[in-house]
């Protein structure tokens, strides 16, 4: 479960190379760095970074004419931890330089380190405030926080990651809680999350044992599958942890033959017999990448996933009854607002053409009523023809809507601007509502194509006079 936060950097005290100079030198540590080999840099180098950000600000400053002195932003420090067992030190290192490419948009220079010093590895991240070309600053912007934590759900989503569910919900939750270290693992929980760990990689029974090995672990193979962990006192019989973990369920789930949810730690959900999309969905990105995952990842994409569960989950929506209400609701609404405008549309067109022939009526009626008193004379007609065929033309047109006495000009403007005004305010709520319709719509298809839904089938009826 990705926990994300990210801080500005301020000179605060001193200068501005000291201030910098301390974050980057903490993030560097070769003590927590496995001696300095888990260290990345994104247009710069690791080994010069302070130089190099201070140069690009004073080539800010030069560019702009710009100086908050003090009171300006060195850099921003990123922090993104992952669920104990889920990544290696070299995972997480990938996983925040992929954080760090997508929430800079690769405008911005920066340092990711892994560290190790704690029970489960986590990156750090510091990116400069100044852009690449040193014309532009990145603008923390009001609840960044919320969209660092959807592009970081996103990536660990992508990744076969646990998320937190609904982050943020439960009153006194924080950091400590988010990573699961409130409490210290058993010996058991530890040896379940590493055989999780082994088996997200592993497309074989071979595989999985020497990732296991490889995390320190001893293995015995005879008639039971045993492993010792790092450290641990005696070994520990995989069938002892659980059904997920016995010889066979090992195989099953390299295989996608078994697919075992992520285990939800944070904040229990309510007692309750309907499935929870959220957890279910997240299931499924998680399989493992076995050979039912492959054919899986054909039928349907990856990033689709996990752009439908962070949707759900900012919506709340953990309910398919309750998804596929909304939905419906969404749509009826668009098609209610739809047709408003259609309604508002027509008469507007109506009213136009109304004042175009008005106008011709009135224009053209002193020399239609002169062609009538000279007892609809051909040379009269032929010395004003243009005006007598438009002024026909008007009659019919009033004949053929059965208009039998003509609006004045007046009240058609007056009907004319309240109707434009109401049309104006609807197409404010159009776009948005169709946006939302679409939202929930894909939301509902994309969720029965992850869980393999089959939708209920439409009610037809039949003719009238028969039985239904």
């Amino acid at each position: 479960m990705a926990t994300t936060w990210m801080k500005a950097l301020h000179k605060s005290g001193g200068s501005i190379a000291a201030a910098l100079g301390r974050s980057t030198e903490y993030i560097e540590n070769p003590d927590k760095t496995d001696g300095g080999e888990l260290i990345d840099a994104y247009e710069c180098d690791a080994r010069t970074v302070q130089s190099e950000f201070l140069l690009s600000k004073r080539l800010y400053e030069q560019k702009t004419g710009r100086d908050q002195g003090k009171h300006g932003v060195i850099a921003y420090h990123v922090r993104m931890s992952f669920k104990p067992g889920e990544v290696t030190a070299q995972q997480a290192l990938e996983l925040g330089r992929e954080l760090g490419l997508r929430w800079t948009k690769g405008r911005h220079q920066f340092i990711v380190a892994a560290h190790t010093n704690t029970k489960n590895p986590h990156a750090h991240i510091i990116f400069n405030s100044v852009n690449l070309d040193c014309t532009g600053k990145f603008e923390d912007f009001k609840r960044s926080a919320i969209a660092l934590r959807r592009v970081s759900d996103q990536i660990c989503l992508e990744n076969g990651l646990s998320v937190i569910e609904k982050p943020g919900l439960s009153k006194g939750f924080n950091r400590a809680e988010y990573l699961g270290v409130e409490k210290a693992p058993t010996v058991r929980d530890r040896l379940r999350d590493l055989i999780d760990a082994a088996l997200r990689d592993s497309k074989s029974f071979e595989e999985f044992i020497a990732a296991i090995k490889s995390a320190g672990c001893e293995v015995k193979q005879g008639k039971h599958l045993a492993i010792k962990i790092p450290g641990g006192e005696r070994f520990i019989r995989c069938k002892s942890l659980g059904d997920d973990y016995t010889e066979d369920a090992i195989i099953e789930r390299i295989l996608g033959k078994r697919i075992v949810a992520p285990k939800q730690k944070n904040i229990a959900p309510p007692a309750s017999s309907k499935p929870n999309l959220l957890i279910d969905i997240q299931a499924k990105i998680q399989q493992g990448k076995g050979a039912g995952y492959e054919q899986w990842a054909r039928v349907f994409n990856l990033k689709e996933a996990a752009k439908t569960l962070i949707f759900l989950q900012e919506r709340g929506l953990t309910d398919y009854d309750v998804l596929s209400e909304t939905a419906q609701a969404a749509s009826k609404h668009f098609g209610e607002v739809g047709s408003q405008l259609k309604v508002i549309e027509a008469r507007l067109k109506e009213i136009s053409e109304l004042q175009k022939h008005i106008g011709a009526y009135s224009k053209t009626l002193e020399v239609y009523r002169g062609y009538r008193d000279s007892k609809w004379s051909k040379k009269y007609y032929a010395q004003h023809e243009a005006d007598i065929i438009s002024h026909k033309a008007a009659k019919k047109y009033f004949d053929g809507i059965g208009l039998k006495k003509l609006p004045t000009m007046q009240t058609l403007k007056t009907e004319y601007a309240a109707l434009a005004a109401e049309k104006r305010k609807l197409h404010q709520g159009y776009r948005p509502a169709r946006e939302e319709m679409i939202a929930l719509l894909m939301a509902k298809q994309n969720t029965e194509r992850i869980l393999d839904m089959t939708p209920p089938p439409k009610k037809s009826h039949e003719k009238s006079g028969q039985e239904l």
